[in-house]
């Protein structure tokens, strides 16, 4: 096993924490609590929209078209109330004056019970758009504005022999769209993809974004009129009388390459990811498109989401130390993550985490409930994720413990400020060993997705820790403006009970680097346990170390034979690694984001992988280039990722490999 030394110095650090406080780690459940709500034998939670209704009932709508109110939800026996049914894959529900709205697959629809007999008697259609019939033309909301209207987004479809291209079809595909109360519709924005989580806060309308062509990386935007989010094929619409925004696809395409690429055949070509091209990204490219906005916060693909859905936020008093922050599910992982967001020069950005993990399906909706508890609708028919389940209602339940978390992370003009919800250990965070920074982005192509590119290891010069432990201000050198920002806080602990961080890691969206003081020199720490490792460890000392180790194994005394030796005992068979030491590769080339290591996820499992027998050597060139049709019965198709180099992809495989001994 092969350590560097910030690793040794780390596990020191650990070990003497472990010994003076002997307890385990604490882990998401110690603090959130999912539980799952009881559902009689019949309905098929299959979750497309949630609403809490005043009197604390839960209002759920299901992509099987039915309409549930269940009265007492946080109780141990629920009652499920069939409203409303024969509904076309409802993704959406909103409650306004005593009656619910829906969005159907192709118009926004209001349910009465006008009889009081606690059944929908009364179908009404508000506001209908055109369908092509294309699988993917879904419909998401509705969300109630300020003035009382509602916000409907529409999914793009894909193309026939393009299949990989997203089209809008039909008008409104693509495009978020404002309807009245009396039916009359307002384009309000453009550039969508597929548009599964809306939500207005704070009177704001914000949406989250999947991965996919032109999209990089999921992510959450701020939407106002006119904004162009992104995507192209919703441009066919502008030349539309009422819409907000007039780029237009010709112009669109004069700057952007789609990619269009025919084989000998006449075929077309599936585009995918180019290692070491001349790529751009939304940021240079919102010079030339003025309406392009940028995300607030991305959230990095398969590590925060493959799926990103349902913004909410925390309302006071709840969830204690993260109150007012946002929580964003994810269908494909089956997550919640954490969204802390700040104003910057007029513009939002800020910072996602990891919450919550193992929820027994996809997270698609989120609600809260008049206990303080978060309902969590969740669904899978098709589209894949994490758990053991197709379908599911669960509920988050938050046992008033404070975990120690980093609570926020703020710009600075020289690094970002790191708030922590208990007092930090001064030794720890003093060490310039405990924090790492790195920045990258995502291009912005016709490709399915993107790898980060232009990845940079950034130097932490110092750290500053407020007197009563809770903040910490960390000066990096070469912060990028409209990077992400990996910030690893591993080596801190909690100064009560020596504890690690619950997730060490944040990733900051730094949309604008804040003008103001500059930390001095002579306000900083810069002890760094590491740096102090490895000069009382120098390469003499470590070969003086490994010849003496050969002489006492061989008796060979001369040497010119102990060299050769101690090279022998350096390549000892290599052993296969470890899941905790392969766990970072996983996580940084997005494996875990459909498979799992025993169970079918979006893909196979690692396990079923192993049983195929394939050599290190082959599961490298599958990484590089898939072959989908060694595993039918997958409806996603793995993507190349040439990006994975061959030294991590043949850890990788090993670790694999050694599943099936």
């Amino acid at each position: 096993m092969k350590y560097t030394f910030k690793t040794l110095a780390m596990l020191a650090l650990s070990f003497s924490f472990s010994v003076g406080f002997a307890q385990e780690t604490p882990k998401e459940e110690d603090f959130f609590k999912i539980m799952k709500i009881r559902v009689p034998e019949g309905p098929v939670l299959e979750v497309g929209g949630l609403v809490t209704l005043p009197n604390g009932d839960l209002g759920i709508s299901t992509r099987r078209g039915e309409v549930f109110v269940v009265e007492n939800p946080t109780s141990s026996r629920p009652y499920f109330r069939k409203f409303a049914s024969g509904l076309h894959e409802i993704l959406g529900l909103a409650y306004k004056d005593g009656a619910f709205y829906v969005a159907q697959r192709g118009e926004l629809t209001k349910l009465i019970d006008r009889n009081m007999d606690g059944k929908a008697d009364v179908y009404e259609t508000i506001y209908a758009w055109p369908l092509s019939g294309h699988y993917h033309e879904y419909s998401f909301g509705p969300k109630i504005a300020p003035d009382g209207s509602f916000f409907v987004t529409g999914n793009v479809a894909f193309g026939n022999e393009e299949w990989w291209r997203a089209e809008s079809k039909v008008p409104m595909r693509g495009w978020a769209m404002k309807i009245t109360e009396d039916g009359k519709m307002k384009p309000w924005a453009a550039g969508l993809r597929s548009p599964a989580g809306l939500n207005v806060i704070d009177d704001q309308l914000y949406y989250t974004e999947n991965q996919g062509d032109w999209v990089g990386s999921g992510g959450i935007w701020k939407v106002n009129e006119g904004d162009f989010l992104g995507h192209p094929a919703s441009l066919r619409w502008t030349d539309r009388q009422d819409s907000p925004l007039k780029l237009s696809s010709d112009y669109f395409y004069s700057r952007m390459d789609e990619r269009r690429i025919k084989d000998a055949n006449g075929r077309y070509i599936k585009p995918e990811n180019r290692v070491d091209e001349q790529f751009k990204t939304l940021f240079e490219m919102k010079k030339e498109f003025k309406d392009l906005r940028l995300p607030a916060v991305w959230l990095p693909y398969g590590i925060l989401g493959i799926s990103t859905s349902e913004p909410v936020k925390i309302p006071a008093g709840h969830f204690g130390p993260f109150e007012g922050q946002l929580l964003i599910g994810d269908q494909g992982m089956s997550i919640i993550s954490r969204v802390f967001l700040e104003k910057v020069n007029g513009e939002e950005q800020g910072a996602a985490f990891l919450f919550r993990s193992g929820f027994r399906s996809g997270v698609l909706r989120l609600a809260w409930g008049t206990d303080g508890s978060l309902f969590v609708g969740e669904t899978n028919r098709g589209w894949g994720s994490a758990g053991d389940a197709n379908e599911g209602l669960e509920r988050l339940v938050y046992n008033n413990k404070t975990p120690f978390e980093m609570k926020a992370v703020r710009a600075m003009p020289d690094g970002f400020e790191v708030e922590f919800t208990q007092p930090v250990d001064l030794k720890s965070a003093n060490d310039l060993a405990s924090y790492d920074v790195e920045s990258f982005i995502y291009k912005y192509h016709p490709v399915y997705g993107s790898p980060p590119v232009n990845t940079e290891k950034l130097k932490v010069k110092g750290v500053k820790v407020s007197a009563d432990g809770l903040k910490a201000r960390i000066v990096v050198d070469g912060l990028r403006q409209y990077y992400i920002h990996t910030i690893t806080v591993d080596g801190v602990r909690a100064k009560e009970s020596a504890a690690e961080l619950l997730h060490p890691v944040a990733y900051y969206t730094l949309n604008n680097i804040p003008a103001g003081a500059k930390l001095s020199a002579n306000e900083l720490s810069t002890r760094n346990s590491v740096a102090v490792a490895t000069a009382k460890a120098t390469p003499k000392t470590v070969i003086k170390k490994v010849t003496k180790t050969a002489k006492a194994a061989t008796t060979t005394t001369t040497a010119a034979k102990a060299k050769p030796v101690a090279t022998a005992a350096v390549k000892a068979p290599v052993k296969a690694p470890t899941y905790a030491e392969v766990k970072g590769l996983l996580t940084s080339s997005t494996c875990l984001a459909c498979h799992n290591t025993t169970k079918r996820q979006i893909g196979p499992s690692f396990t079923d992988i192993s049983k195929r027998k394939y050599s290190n050597e082959k599961i490298v060139q599958l990484i590089h280039n898939p072959k989908p049709e060694n595993w039918p019965g997958y409806s996603t198709e793995m993507p190349p990722m040439p990006q994975v180099s061959k030294a991590d992809g043949l850890k990788i495989a090993a670790w694999i490999n050694s599943l099936n001994k």
